[in-house]
């Protein structure tokens, strides 16, 4: 039988607006006990949206970690209470484009790193596009974000010549080109979204109330 990897005990070492750091004791194999550092995180959307001359939407952004502007599809948290991933990504691709979305897909489920991490990626394919205004945003990254419709085949050729690195983009826009070329078929944006954990949204909600902006740390945390 397949070792059930039991947790024995468990601390949140560090908590901030977006994220957490919790270090749990898992039980290996052999029977000894591990730390394990785990990033607590929301999950996220994103969204693959695709214009009826086959150019996908894209943002160029400012990534800190990466020390870079990077090639990106619109993307988001979830960090609203309650709020159905689907509402967050049709209101994540009007916030970062501008655009609203008539069709709606689901493309991929993936962990983004999961060796160490939780965050869990949904990605939807959006069509039947319409352009609008993009809000303005307040003075952050995403103040100078710039938005390109980029034709499907010069983004894959750009995932294979290293220019487009975000993973969440790769993977979307990969899995949108089996769909556009009929290779694999749309699914319903409705599946549930089974992989993802709560962890951290859950310890907020509790503290916060239904709703409520998960980014906030709770005062006694």
């Amino acid at each position: 039988m397949a070792h059930e990897f039991e947790v024995v005990g468990s601390e949140i070492l560090v908590e901030s607006p977006i994220l957490a750091l919790r270090r749990d004791q898992v039980v290996m194999p052999g029977g000894s006990v591990a730390s394990r550092e785990i990033v607590e995180h929301f999950g996220a959307v994103a969204v693959v949206a695709v214009d009826t001359e086959g150019r996908v939407a894209t943002v160029t952004q400012w990534r800190q970690s990466a020390g870079r502007r990077l090639i990106e599809v619109p993307a988001g948290l979830l960090d609203v209470a309650d709020e159905a991933p689907l509402t967050a990504a049709q209101r994540e691709l009007q916030e970062e484009s501008g655009i609203t979305a008539e069709r709606w897909s689901l493309l991929v489920d993936m962990f983004t790193s999961p060796g160490f991490a939780e965050e869990a990626v949904r990605v939807y394919l959006a069509e039947g596009l319409s352009v609008g205004e993009r809000p303005v945003s307040e003075d952050d990254e995403e103040s100078e974000m710039a938005l390109d419709f980029i034709p499907l085949d010069d983004a894959l050729a750009m995932i294979m010549d290293g220019r487009i690195v975000n993973a969440i983009a790769v993977a979307g826009i990969l899995a949108a080109a089996r769909v556009i070329e009929g290779k694999a078929s749309r699914r319903s944006p409705d599946v549930p979204f089974e992989i993802r954990r709560e962890s951290l949204g859950r310890r907020r909600k509790a503290a916060l109330g239904a709703g409520a902006n998960l980014k906030q740390v709770p005062a006694d945390d």
